[in-house]
């Protein structure tokens, strides 16, 4: 018999991003595997088919997707809360919540339903904020958050990530061990997409991309923990030596600014910025590259990206860190976090070995193919239910015995 799960997700769902694509795709693998979902979110985002998604109260003054950390959680949270309790109401077998903000509601509305909670862990609370500027490293404010983000983790029933390296970091913050934590990695659809040589020389031609050039191409948020702003510097570097390069650089929210870099640059003539690609476009965009690239600063989150370059066999150049290589294994093309000069070196320099980005494409969508599968990601999730209920059901019966 399927279980019946409540969802949570602080956030502006669905919003064609990578925290947004894990949670879609871990509801959709588990459907598939006979439970349902109810997903309780925010008001804002588009409600994708076949998901069952309930939302809190309307707040007209904040009805666009914001991305990160914003004053307007702190309200959009508590309502957020009351919807979930509102959700709650019938069986419910346990509750699934996403990023610290979603497992503190999830925490509340679990203890009162006596079921378990299974904590989605998609890095550090307080580094995001770091990341995203909401804090200082001298704000007053950090610590007692640290102290938060530590507790909602050791109060969950069970703690997922999506990384080898998140668990480790998770792990770090606290004396002593967590207990039952998994790891259920990002996934992709393994099956190659079919692209259509006339649908995408159709789109080359709307985006206005100039024949005869090679293309690189960013698929992800445009924030600079991203590391876009250095995307862009090493573009320069790549563009001076190579003036047939073309660079599509493909996301939200930051257009203007990153824009304005690139006029300022003077590197506006090989550079197309597309504003956000849904999600389903995504391996339709991506075909028309030579290459992918991601410069992502942050260490603690994840890099899902990676996945649709990998996906549409898009050879790879990357800042070294431990999540990229989880994903990339020895098929990555890995630069020093920071390097500037480094990442457009290596740009140029897979862009000249035609041989070597004719045996890492297809060695790419193997890999994917392979390692990092929705349905097994199902299976890890199952697994982690299952523990978390027989340690409940005996937890009941030794309080009975006791009784």
């Amino acid at each position: 018999m399927g279980l019946r799960i409540l969802a949570i997700a602080p956030t502006s769902f669905f919003a064609d991003y990578g925290c947004h694509v894990r949670i879609l795709e871990e509801i959709r693998a588990l459907q598939d595997r006979g439970h349902r979902i109810t997903l309780c979110t925010y008001h804002s985002g588009r409600t994708p088919q076949g998901i069952e998604v309930v939302r809190m109260p309307r707040v007209p003054w904040a009805s666009t997707v914001r991305v990160g950390s914003h004053l307007h959680k702190l309200y959009f949270d508590l309502l957020l809360g009351a919807r979930a309790l509102v959700s709650s109401v019938g069986r419910v077998d346990l509750v699934h919540a996403h990023l610290h903000e979603g497992a503190a509601i999830g925490l509340a509305v679990a203890r009162l339903r006596g079921v378990p909670l299974v904590f989605d862990y998609q890095g550090s609370m307080t580094r995001e904020m770091l990341d995203h500027r909401f804090l200082t490293p001298k704000s007053a404010l950090l610590r007692p958050l640290e102290w938060l983000e530590r507790t909602i983790e050791r109060n969950a029933d069970a703690i997922v990530t999506s990384s080898t390296h998140g668990a480790t970091h998770l792990a770090s913050g606290h004396r002593t061990p967590l207990q039952n934590v998994a790891v259920v990695p990002d996934g992709i659809a393994t099956t190659a997409p079919v692209i259509n040589s006339a649908t995408a020389a159709d789109l080359r031609q709307r985006l206005g991309l100039p024949p005869g050039r090679q293309i690189v191409a960013y698929l992800g948020l445009l924030v600079d923990y991203q590391g876009v702003d250095h995307l862009l510097y090493a573009a320069r570097q790549v563009i001076e030596r190579r003036p047939d390069t073309h660079f599509l650089i493909m996301g939200y929210p930051g257009l203007e600014q990153y824009r304005r870099q690139a006029h300022d640059l003077q590197i506006l003539d090989n550079v197309t910025f597309t504003g956000r690609v849904p999600y389903e476009d995504a391996p339709l965009h991506l075909s028309l590259a030579d290459i992918g690239v991601s410069a992502k600063r942050s260490t603690t989150e994840a890099n899902g990206k990676l996945l649709n370059y990998m996906q549409v066999g898009l050879p790879t150049v990357v800042y070294d860190s431990p999540v990229s290589r989880e994903l990339l294994g020895d098929l990555g093309v890995y630069v020093p976090m920071g390097d500037i000069s480094a990442l457009a070196g290596s740009i140029i320099n897979l862009l000249d070995d035609a041989s070597r980005r004719a045996v890492l494409g297809p060695a790419l969508q193997a890999h994917v193919r392979t390692q990092f599968s929705w349905d097994d990601a199902a299976g890890v999730l199952e697994r982690t239910y299952e523990s978390v209920l027989t340690r409940g059901v005996r937890s009941r019966t030794d309080r009975l015995a006791s009784g």
